[in-house]
């Protein structure tokens, strides 16, 4: 923890921090009522009743699909004092690289960028490891005729986002073992990519797969897009070695929904901002992010980084626990707890019932409470539900406990 103890309240745009934040009292915990810029503004108390959309009550977790998270009140004075002024993006990215390089405390030679979310900066990370800041090289891709075209990824490793990584027009040659890589390291190969969560199923471990890359003198990426908490993990990876490192910035960060962070290099940190945008005729020219972002991921990185994980933790469990306590009253229900290894590390709780006693598939379940009003969406199991907290707003586990108990008790035989 001592990689950000000297970020306090008078650090990057602490000021708006402030200010924003002075309406709340007691410990800084996640989920709390969103208020400031948009009230100020004269906006509907919901913008999305205005065009009929359904706000959900999220107890599946930072998913991409609902939104992320909810960014706090800082970050939102932060974007809105970034938009009153016009400034070189590239020099604001270098800026707010450099910062966030001091923030974590990464390695001497480190810096960062901010990107089109994790998949961004996977597209833009690789990109530059293919071109370097050869602007011919850069207008070519993803065509590599006469470039290292390969890059070497665990079999197990495959995963929808490595859509991100054949966009740069490279081929992933699959490996299982240590001798396989050693195997299929050749003229052509361009780096190694790790895929995070997906640790376990691979033979090659996280530490392993860095030092291969090193024995062979390799670029190494790792896409460790969901893996805060623990905070940590910010650090972790840039000092085990790898050369690149992606982290999606608007899930545990609580920063903008459209931005990432690709942590890495210098040098290969600057070849990844000359293949995106805002430089043109480049395969990331679509991948914009605007000052706005950039500055609100600064600050949300640097409120995360001065959060009470402890006290954030005990909170969320807290209201794992409110569920429970009403839900196990009924005869046949149970609960059962569990933090993920790795990605979306937070208390996580399985709800179990009995068909016997109680008449109800998880198919059912899932869809009971979606179609509540408020809508609430679990994760369906095999055999029941399953739910995190950490998303939830203050008094959600109340509104959750109390509808799951009702859709429990009427299909009870």
């Amino acid at each position: 923890m001592e990689a950000y103890k000297k970020w306090d309240r008078r650090g990057f745009l602490g000021g708006l921090g402030l200010m924003a934040g002075s309406v709340f009292s007691g410990p800084k915990l996640w989920g709390r009522p969103q208020t400031g810029a948009a009230a100020s503004r004269g906006l509907s108390r919901n913008v999305y009743e205005d065009l009929g959309v359904t706000t959900i009550i999220n107890g599946q977790g930072t998913m991409t699909m609902l939104g992320g998270s909810l960014i706090p009140p800082e970050v939102e004075a932060a974007m809105d004092a970034a938009s009153r002024h016009f400034v070189s993006i590239p020099e604001l990215e270098v800026a707010a690289g450099k910062r966030i390089a001091e923030m974590l405390k990464l390695p001497e030679g480190y810096s960062a960028l901010v990107t089109s979310g994790a998949a961004g900066a996977i597209q833009c990370g690789i990109s530059g490891v293919l071109t370097g800041d050869d602007p011919t090289l850069i207008q070519r891709l993803p065509d590599l005729t006469g470039m290292k075209s390969e890059v070497i990824i665990q079999k197990s490793h495959r995963y929808p986002f490595d859509h991100q990584i054949r966009a740069t027009g490279v081929k992933l040659v699959e490996v299982e073992t240590r001798e396989d890589v050693r195997k299929a390291v050749g003229p052509q190969t361009a780096l190694m990519f790790f895929t995070n969560y997906l640790n376990g199923a691979g033979r090659i471990k996280v530490d392993e797969w860095v030092k291969l890359s090193m024995e062979h003198h390799l670029p190494c990426f790792n896409d460790a897009a969901a893996d805060t908490p623990p905070v940590s993990h910010l650090w972790d990876y840039a000092k085990m070695g790898y050369d690149l490192v992606a982290f999606s910035g608007g899930k545990a960060i609580r920063g903008p929904q459209c931005a990432g962070l690709l942590l890495g290099q210098k040098d290969l940190i600057s070849y990844a901002l000359l293949n995106n945008s805002p430089y043109e005729d480049t395969l990331g020219r679509g991948q914009k992010v605007g000052k706005e972002e950039i500055v609100g991921m600064v600050k949300a990185l640097e409120l995360y980084l001065n959060d009470d994980h402890e006290a954030l933790t005990q909170e969320w469990w807290r209201r794992l626990d409110t569920i429970s306590r009403q839900v196990t009253r009924i005869p046949g229900v149970s609960t059962a707890y569990y933090i993920p290894a790795i990605a979306n590390h937070v208390p996580t709780m399985e709800i179990n019932w009995d068909p016997r006693r109680v008449s109800l598939s998880p198919d059912q379940a899932f869809q009971l409470l979606k179609d509540s009003k408020p809508s609430i969406l679990l994760e369906k199991t095999r055999i029941g539900l399953a739910m995190n907290s950490f998303m939830l707003q203050p008094g959600e586990d109340k509104i959750i406990a109390q509808r799951l108990t009702e859709i429990l008790r009427a299909h009870r035989t």
